[in-house]
C-alpha cells in the first residue's frame, strides 16, 4: 500500500470529538482513567487511593465450593434435576437474574428489607443498576437528578451517558443538608425542570465518609414524600461498621416505596464476579392500565444492554450467601474486623503525625467504611498527586474529582481497605511527611 493511500485512509477515518457523544470527553468519565494512569506510572508507590477490598481474603478454591453449594441449593430448594442445574449455570439466563430469591432472603435477614424476588434485578455490578435507573427516569431535557456532593463518580458518569444533568445538594455534618435539598428541588421546578430523584449514600459515603443519623433518615424520607421525589440509596459499605447495632437503611424504613435501593457484592464477596442488584418495587402503570414493578421494566432495558448477568458469577455469590445462612454480615465478620483495625490505624496515625498542624490540617473520623477525608491548607489537585507520588511514593485521591464543578480543592481522600497493615503504616508515614512538607513550605 502506498504512503499516499495510507495517508488518505487515515484522514478519511478521522473523527472529531465534537461529532461524538459528549460523554467521550467528559471530565467525570476521564477522572478514573487519570487515577489509573498515575498508579501505573508509579507502580512502587503505596496506594491509599483505590477503594478496593483487601486481596488477602481472595480464595480461588472457594469459587468452586460456592458453586457447589449453589448447585445443592438448586436441587434441594428449587427441586432442579442435574440437567436443569446445568442449564441454569451455563445457558443464557433471565435478564432479571437467577438468584433473586437468595438476594431477597439476604436483604430480609441483614437489612430488614422485605421484598419479593420479582421486585429486584441482578445486574453486572452496581454500576449497571445505576445506569438502568438513570435510563428509566430520563424522559426528556427537563429531567434532572440530584446528588449529595461530593458524589460518587459512577453516579455522575451514568447520568452523563443518558444526558441527564446532576444537580449538587450540600452534604454537611448530617450527611445531607435537608434545607438545601428542599430548596434545590423547588428551584429546579421553578426553572421548568423535573427533579426525578436524589442519590444518597447514608452509610460511610464514598467519598466523604459521612453517615446519616436516624433522625436525618426519618426526615429525609418525609421530605421525599412531601416534595414527591424518589431517593436512590446506595449501600456498598454498610457492613463495614464499627460494631454494635446498625442503623436501618432507608429502604427498610420506606413505607411509601420512595426508595430505589442499590446493592453490590463487590466489597462483600468479590469484585471480579461483577454482581450487583437493584430493588425497584415501585408500581408502574402502562397505557393499558396494567400494573408491574419497576424492576420488570428495568430488566427489559437490561436485556438490550447486557442480556443477562453471568449465571456462573451469580452462582458464586449465591453459594457464599447460602453457606452463611443468607447473611453477608456473618460472611464478612473477619473482613469487617480487618477494615475497622485499618481505619483505627489511619485515625491514630494522623493524630500522632499531623496534630501539630491543627487547625491548618484536619480530618473527619468515620466509624466505619473505607475512607477518611483530609483537609489541608494547600490545593491538593492532580499536579500535587503526581508530585506526592514522585517525591514521597504514596498515592491518594483529590476530592475535587468528586465535584461536578468547584469543590474539594483543598481536600484529599485516603482509602484504608486495599493495603496490608505494614504498607498502610508506611504509606501513612509518607503521606504525613508530604503534608508536613507542604504546610511548612
Amino acid at each position: 500500500m502506498s504512503t499516499r493511500t495510507s495517508t488518505a485512509r487515515a484522514e478519511h477515518q478521522e473523527l472529531r470529538i465534537s461529532e461524538l457523544h459528549g460523554s467521550l470527553d467528559d471530565p467525570a468519565l476521564r477522572s478514573m482513567d487519570f487515577l489509573n494512569e498515575v498508579a501505573e506510572s508509579y507502580p512502587t508507590a503505596i496506594s491509599l487511593a483505590a477503594g478496593r477490598p483487601s486481596e488477602q481474603f481472595f480464595d480461588v478454591d472457594s469459587v468452586g465450593e460456592h458453586l457447589q453449594t449453589f448447585q445443592q441449593y438448586l436441587a434441594d430448594v428449587r427441586g432442579f434435576d442435574h440437567a436443569r442445574i446445568t442449564r441454569t449455570l451455563f445457558q443464557y439466563g433471565a435478564a432479571s437474574g437467577v438468584i433473586n430469591d437468595v438476594v431477597a432472603k439476604h436483604l430480609s435477614i441483614d437489612e430488614g428489607i422485605e421484598v419479593e424476588p420479582a421486585d429486584l434485578v441482578v445486574t453486572v455490578g452496581c454500576q449497571e443498576a445505576i445506569f438502568l435507573v438513570a435510563r428509566a427516569l430520563r424522559t426528556d431535557d427537563r429531567d434532572v437528578l440530584l446528588a449529595v456532593a461530593p458524589t460518587y463518580v459512577g453516579l455522575t458518569g451514568a447520568a452523563r451517558l443518558v444526558d441527564m444533568p446532576v444537580i449538587p445538594v450540600a452534604g454537611g455534618p448530617r450527611g445531607v443538608d435537608l434545607d438545601d435539598l428542599v430548596s434545590t428541588v423547588r428551584r429546579c421546578r421553578r426553572e421548568g425542570n423535573r427533579p426525578r430523584a436524589c442519590y444518597v449514600m447514608p452509610d460511610f459515603a464514598n467519598p466523604a465518609a459521612a453517615s446519616m443519623d436516624l433522625d436525618t433518615r426519618t426526615d429525609l424520607l418525609r421530605m421525599a414524600e412531601d416534595e414527591d421525589i424518589l431517593l436512590l440509596e446506595d449501600n456498598p459499605y454498610g457492613h463495614f461498621h464499627g460494631g454494635g447495632a446498625r442503623l436501618p437503611v432507608l429502604k427498610a424504613m420506606d413505607g411509601e416505596r420512595r426508595v430505589i435501593y442499590f446493592g453490590s457484592f463487590a466489597k462483600t464477596v468479590m469484585p471480579g464476579a461483577r454482581v450487583g442488584y437493584v430493588v425497584a418495587d415501585q408500581t408502574v402503570v402502562n397505557s393499558q392500565g396494567k400494573h408491574a414493578p419497576l424492576a420488570r421494566h428495568l430488566a427489559s432495558v437490561k436485556s438490550m444492554l447486557t442480556v443477562n448477568t453471568s449465571p456462573v458469577a451469580q452462582g458464586v455469590v449465591a453459594g457464599k450467601l447460602v453457606s452463611h445462612g443468607f447473611s453477608l454480615a456473618a460472611a464478612n465478620e473477619r473482613e469487617r474486623s480487618f477494615y475497622q483495625d485499618n481505619l483505627r490505624l489511619v485515625l491514630s496515625r494522623l493524630d500522632e503525625r499531623l496534630s501539630e498542624h491543627n487547625p491548618q490540617v484536619s480530618w473527619n473520623t468515620p466509624s466505619g467504611g473505607f475512607f477518611v477525608v483530609l483537609t489541608v491548607p494547600f490545593v491538593a489537585d492532580d499536579a500535587e498527586l503526581v508530585r506526592c507520588a514522585e517525591e514521597f511514593g504514596v498515592l491518594w485521591t483529590p476530592m475535587s474529582h468528586f465535584y461536578d464543578s468547584r469543590g474539594g480543592e483543598r481536600q484529599l481522600r485516603i482509602s484504608c481497605s486495599g493495603v496490608s497493615v505494614p504498607d498502610l503504616t508506611d504509606g501513612l508515614d509518607r503521606l504525613c511527611r508530604y503534608v508536613s512538607t507542604r504546610v511548612n513550605s
